[in-house]
């Protein structure tokens, strides 16, 4: 049976459905193609990521996004499970490109879930979580907290623990920047939907543009970085067969230096 099994593996159909299989259901390749992410993720770095973090997608054979499934379950999933959490780095299809027929993966920080409400003030993220004032009180004790309408907002929940997440100083709103990365009024994220932020906050294309991101177009989450090199084709060996929580560990307390292009990306 095993020498059955070993050798339709080693055939040419075997090796196929054993990678279409590892592809639609475990893990696909996925490539930073932008800086929205620096210094978490950088343009070059080369990641696995993990298909069945948050469910199973309806398989897709790459490349040309050809569905092999019908969608049963009507929101592109053939498992359901739990979405993204706050603070998770995600990858998902863009919605407003899935609009016009595009399947283009973007890779950004889940900053709110449905049912939070967010806002912007002078670039600073506010969040009151869908649990509430005493949630609030009991989980970010050691951080800003105001209180708007009688609501209890967390300024810039995430910087703490994921360093990462920057401004760019250069960015102000006398260069006639776009006003999204500046202020945006209190918003409610419809349920089953996630509103998605890049670390380098004023030079990434996110939420603030187009909208949240419903469950349907949830792809993963990053696992590991298996290459990575820079545009000069020069190997980052530091980052490779690294998870972004050991990346993130190594930025901890370190001054983070970043040549930002103009530009949102």
């Amino acid at each position: 049976m095993l020498k059955k099994v070993y050798r339709w593996s080693s055939s040419w159909t075997g090796t196929v459905i054993i990678v279409l299989a590892i592809i639609f259901f475990i893990a696909q390749a996925f490539v930073i193609p932008s800086g929205s992410m620096k210094n978490t993720l950088l343009i070059g770095d080369m990641l696995f990521v993990k298909k069945f973090a948050y469910g199973i997608p309806l398989p897709r054979i790459p490349w040309i996004n050809l569905q092999v499934l019908p969608d049963f379950r009507g929101n592109e999933h053939i498992i359901n499970a739990e979405g993204p959490e706050r603070g998770d780095i995600v990858v998902f299809y863009a919605p407003h490109e899935r609009e016009r027929g595009n399947y283009i993966h973007y890779v950004k920080r889940c900053v709110a879930k449905g049912g939070d409400i967010v806002a912007l003030k002078d670039k600073h993220l506010l969040l009151h979580p869908n649990e509430g004032n005493e949630f609030v009180k009991e989980n970010y004790k050691n951080q800003q907290i105001v209180e708007i309408s009688g609501k209890l907002f967390v300024v810039d929940p995430y910087r703490k623990d994921h360093p990462g997440i920057h401004n760019d100083p250069s960015v102000t709103k006398d260069g006639l920047q776009p006003y999204q990365l500046f202020d945006m009024l209190p918003i409610q994220i419809p349920e089953g939907e996630y509103f998605m932020m890049g670390d380098n906050r004023d030079h990434s294309n996110d939420s603030r543009f187009w909208g949240t991101v419903p469950y349907k177009y949830i792809v993963g989450e990053p696992w590991f970085v298996y290459f990575s090199w820079d545009e000069n084709k020069e190997i980052r060996w530091d980052r490779i067969f690294r998870s972004v929580e050991s990346i993130e560990e190594d930025m901890e307390g370190k001054k983070i230096e970043i040549n930002h292009k103009e530009g949102i990306y």
